[in-house]
């Protein structure tokens, strides 16, 4: 039995039997919700991350969402309409109050874009209808960059003793102190002498 998966749809598994079996597989170009959503969201479009559909349980949904909690790219997934205010409250609760855009009935007569704060957003869904797709703004900024600003709001002897509890040699502790500061080692160095 074949286990589908693909762009939310069984696509993948059939495309890689296919290609397997030397069968010829031709794309046909048409509208995709994933796309045609970011496209005309307004958020950045340079890079983006495609999550599909969350999972059903709330633990397993909670837990892909801190995943992602850090990503800079901007997120997008698939949302059925009962499970949309849901969703939105676990979003807000993981990534605070981002800028958020709800499409829906994409290329259809009742298109609809819905932009705004996670919060907003959250006021005005009420009796939500159709299949959704959420694109979410990337994080500001990355773990390792938050991490690293929060190393550099320490004093340097503090800095030196988080490394030091690492297991790092005095070496290695100033090099590293260097490079989050972003200075030359030698500056870190005469701090020590």
């Amino acid at each position: 039995m074949l286990e589908l998966h693909g762009i939310s749809d069984p696509g993948e598994e059939i495309i890689k039997k296919a290609i397997e079996r030397n069968i010829k597989v031709v794309p046909v170009p048409g509208a995709c919700a994933v796309t045609t959503a970011l496209v005309a969201s307004g958020l950045k479009t340079s890079e983006f991350c495609f999550l599909g559909f969350l999972p059903v349980n709330a633990l397993e949904k909670k837990k892909k969402l801190e995943g992602n909690k850090y990503e800079t790219k901007t997120l997008i997934f698939y949302e059925a309409p009962h499970k949309l205010r849901k969703t939105l409250e676990s979003m807000q609760e993981v990534f605070g109050n981002r800028e958020i855009v709800l499409a829906r009935e994409l290329t259809k007569i009742h298109e609809e874009f819905i932009r705004g704060s996670i919060v907003d957003i959250l006021k005005q869904i009420n009796n939500p209808k159709g299949e959704y797709v959420i694109i979410l703004d990337g994080a500001k900024q990355n773990k390792n960059d938050i991490e690293i600003e929060e190393r550099n709001s320490l004093s340097i002897s503090e800095h030196y003793k988080f490394y030091e509890k690492q297991g790092f040699s005095k070496k290695e502790i100033i090099k590293q102190i260097a490079k989050d500061r972003g200075v030359n080692k030698n500056e870190i160095y005469k701090h020590f002498i």
